[in-house]
C-alpha cells in the first residue's frame, strides 16, 4: 500500500512546490503535470497517465485540492469514481478521506464549484476585454492605459531599426542589451533572416 501525491499547474511559470509543502511530504512516489491546463482532461494529462498505470488496490493518493483531477465536474466525478473502483483512498487536504456516498456527493458539490468558478473567470475575462476594446477604440488607450491589447509592445521597433542601423549595423547581442528585449524581438524588430 503506496502514499502517493499528485500536483498539478497549469502554465510552467508555476511551481508545484506551493503544494508539494502543504502535502507534507513523506510519499513514496509523486507524479505532477506542469504547464498542463486545467482544460485537459484528467486522464490525457502525461503525469496522471503514469500515475493511473502505477497506482494500485490499496494505495492512497493525495491531493492539494480535488479541482487538479479534471478539467470540470463530470470529469472531476468520473475521475474519482474510477480511483474509487480501482480500490484507491483519495485524502484531499481540507477535505481528509473521501468515501463512497457522502464523499461522492462532496466530490460532486466542490467540482461544480470549481467548475462554476472556473466560468466566472472566463467570463469576467472577456468582460475586462471588451471594456479594453471599447476604451481603445474610443481613446486610443485601453481602459488600463496600453496602446494595444494584448502584452505591452517591448519597444518602438522603428526605434530599435533606426538605432541598429546607426550603429554599425550593431549586432543582434548588442541590440538586445541595448533595449532589454530578447533575440526573438529583434529579429522580428529588424526583419533579420540570418
Amino acid at each position: 500500500m503506496s502514499r502517493i501525491a499528485y500536483y498539478r499547474v497549469s502554465t510552467g511559470d508555476q511551481s508545484i512546490e506551493a503544494q508539494r509543502q502543504a502535502l507534507g511530504g513523506g510519499f513514496d512516489r509523486e507524479f505532477d503535470d506542469v504547464g498542463v491546463s486545467g482544460s485537459v482532461k484528467a486522464e490525457d494529462r502525461p503525469g496522471f497517465a503514469k500515475l493511473l498505470s502505477y497506482i494500485r488496490e490499496g494505495d492512497t493518493l493525495h491531493l492539494y485540492a480535488i479541482d487538479r483531477l479534471g478539467r470540470d465536474a463530470l470529469d472531476v466525478q468520473a475521475t474519482v469514481r474510477r480511483l474509487m473502483d480501482m480500490g484507491v483512498t483519495l485524502d484531499v487536504r481540507g477535505l481528509g478521506v473521501i468515501g463512497r456516498g457522502v464523499g461522492e456527493l462532496i466530490v460532486a458539490v466542490l467540482a461544480q464549484m470549481a467548475d462554476m468558478e472556473r466560468q466566472r473567470i472566463k467570463e469576467r475575462c472577456e468582460s475586462g476585454r471588451q471594456a479594453a476594446r471599447a476604451a481603445l477604440e474610443a481613446t486610443g488607450r485601453t481602459h488600463h492605459g496600453k496602446v494595444s491589447l494584448g502584452r505591452p509592445v517591448a519597444a518602438d521597433a522603428a526605434e530599435v531599426r533606426a538605432w541598429r542601423a546607426a550603429n554599425g549595423p550593431a549586432s543582434i547581442r548588442e541590440t538586445m542589451e541595448r533595449f532589454g528585449i530578447s533575440k526573438a524581438t529583434v529579429t522580428r524588430y529588424c526583419s533579420y533572416s540570418g
